[in-house]
């Protein structure tokens, strides 16, 4: 996959085959871009997810969010998943009425494994390190961050952002890291940012309860139920025009 270089070629809407456009440069300074990262299955996208990626991009300043769906999750060993030729589809089309939302195939592109680490060094390689780069995961990921490939690594190479969801009881924040990583982390004067030894950032967010799951989504097509206002209208559209999740045994 390339890296970026003086040729390109022709991006579909709402892609980065190579990186994102550069924004406008600013008089007097460089421009700093700033880009959240939104990985998953998106097996299918919901309202959930795009209602957690605005709140996440408004409140972190962000100038866009990067959708990135898995082509292969490491954490999903058990279950069938969609072809990602329609995850990437559906992705596209829940997204594209958001300017401030872009898609990247770049794992599907990839291929093999999905490991957030190697995302997170090509996405580096490419936008340099002047761009501030946020890892967008819910505080049920978070936890299990432990279990990730290189994540002491991952910390490194962009900050984080934590959602949860009213309540939204966490605890202690250093806590909720894996042991080993404790010692790389110190405390904002908030008391609720953590600060690695490398100066990145963990901030932690509350963004709006909406009880929506693609398991949930998944069960409800296969038995018939209705799944208006729980997805996209175009992702409903091609949901039921492929004829996805009929019949399939739901994890």
């Amino acid at each position: 996959m390339s890296r970026g270089g003086p040729r390109r070629r022709a991006a579909a809407p709402g892609r980065w085959p190579a990186g994102p456009p550069a924004p406008p440069a600013r008089v007097g300074r460089p421009a700093r871009r700033s880009l959240g990262i939104f990985g998953g299955t998106f097996d299918p996208i919901h309202l959930g997810h795009l209602r957690c990626a605005e709140e996440a991009r408004e409140q972190l300043g962000l100038d866009h969010i990067l959708f990135i769906p898995a082509a292969d999750p490491p954490h999903k060993p058990q279950r069938r998943i969609t072809p990602a030729t329609h995850r990437l589809a559906m992705v596209r089309l829940a997204t594209a009425g958001n300017p401030r939302f872009r898609v990247s195939d770049i794992e599907i592109e990839r291929r093999g494994p999905s490991y957030t680490v190697d995302t997170l060094r090509s996405l580096r390689l490419r936008l340099g390190p002047t761009a501030r780069l946020v890892l967008l995961l819910g505080l049920d990921a978070f936890r299990d961050i432990g279990t990730w490939k290189d994540y002491r690594t991952l910390f490194t190479l962009a900050d984080c952002a934590v959602w949860t969801r009213p309540p939204g009881a966490r605890g202690r924040p250093r806590a909720l890291l894996p042991v080993a990583a404790r010692g790389d982390f110190c405390y904002a004067d908030d008391q609720t940012t953590l600060i690695h030894r490398t100066g990145t950032r963990i901030q932690f967010l509350t963004v709006t309860a909406l009880d929506i799951s693609a398991s949930n989504i998944r069960q409800r097509l296969r038995s018939g139920r209705s799944v208006r206002y729980l997805l996209p209208p175009a992702v409903e559209r091609h949901v039921l025009r492929e004829g996805l999740y009929r019949g399939r045994v739901v994890s």
